[in-house]
């Protein structure tokens, strides 16, 4: 069964359809092939992987917050979206990666009903950039054309941000959401529930100190106000975020993640506030100690 011909697409990526009416595939400039040859550049043993985190709800090193495990938590593992969908694998280091697969599962355009899922390929691997830490994690930009994406790291999983639109693949028939937490598949780490729910824990509480040293500082200061709003919505946005995750009620994977993120952003913010505003917080945690300690005085 001969496969249709290449179709152009924005001038960029040619897209040919697999035997089947609902995969396709994406060839792009910097794109790797999906074929097994050269797929993964310089795949790591699996029990090197398992030392940098495979699948555990963490592995960093002690004293050093889960979230900041970095590009080596993630190398050669396959990452889905939901711990249930499409796939992304990388390799490389904190400061230089490339995208080895990536497929994104979708529904189809002119029929809802439909599922589909979109292959990115190509001859060499996608050159991702790193951006900085814009929100407390390293950050990851792809230039993938129709459907550009970013991912902050965290220990074995990465985060998504959710997109307003869906990234549309005319020639596929097919629109892909890919925002969201692309981690291990959901069973996968079921065995590791109690462990996740002492991590989240410990998440929970590290949140918590920086949402009261946010709050010391928000009658004075807008952007320390408009944080504290912020955070009060934020358990219900970590539900609606985690609720597709695969098996999430058995372990709490998405959540704690989710929570990393969501510390590493709060420290962020907290670094940014000035240090004016800082230094007169200080000084009115002082007096209130020393009116507190004279009040308590006969």
């Amino acid at each position: 069964m001969n496969r249709p011909f290449l179709l152009a697409l924005l001038g960029l990526m040619s897209l040919a359809f697999r035997p089947g009416p609902s995969v396709a595939q994406l060839a792009l400039p910097g794109a790797t092939s999906p074929a097994p040859e050269g797929a993964a550049a310089s795949p790591k043993p699996k029990s090197a992987h398992k030392a940098s985190s495979g699948g555990k709800a963490s592995d960093a090193k002690p004293g050093k917050p889960a979230a900041e495990a970095g590009v080596a938590s993630l190398v050669g593992r396959p990452l889905m979206l939901n711990g249930k969908s499409g796939l992304l694998q990388i390799s490389g280091d904190d400061t230089a990666i490339t995208v080895d697969k990536l497929q994104l599962a979708g529904e189809g355009v002119s029929d809802s009903s439909q599922r589909c899922v979109v292959d990115i390929v190509g001859e060499t691997p996608i050159q991702a950039t790193n951006v900085g830490r814009p929100d407390g994690l390293e950050r990851f930009e792809v230039k993938v054309p129709a459907c550009p994406i970013s991912f902050d790291v965290l220990d074995g999983a990465v985060l998504v941000p959710t997109q307003i639109t869906a990234c549309v693949f005319k020639a596929a028939d097919c629109q892909t959401t890919p925002g969201g937490l692309w981690g291990p598949e959901g069973g996968s780490v079921v065995g590791d529930a109690a462990k996740i729910v002492k991590d989240r824990a410990e998440a929970e509480k590290s949140m918590g100190k920086l949402v009261r040293e946010i709050e010391d500082r928000a009658e004075d200061n807008a952007q320390a106000a408009d944080l504290v709003r912020d955070q009060n919505g934020f358990a219900a946005q970590r539900d609606e975020l985690c609720r597709d995750y695969a098996k999430e009620s058995l372990h709490g994977y998405c959540a704690l993640r989710v929570t990393e993120a969501r510390t590493a952003l709060l420290q962020a913010r907290l670094n940014e506030l000035s240090p004016a505003t800082a230094s007169k917080t200080a000084n009115e945690k002082s007096k209130k100690a020393k009116s507190k300690k004279s009040a308590k005085q006969p």
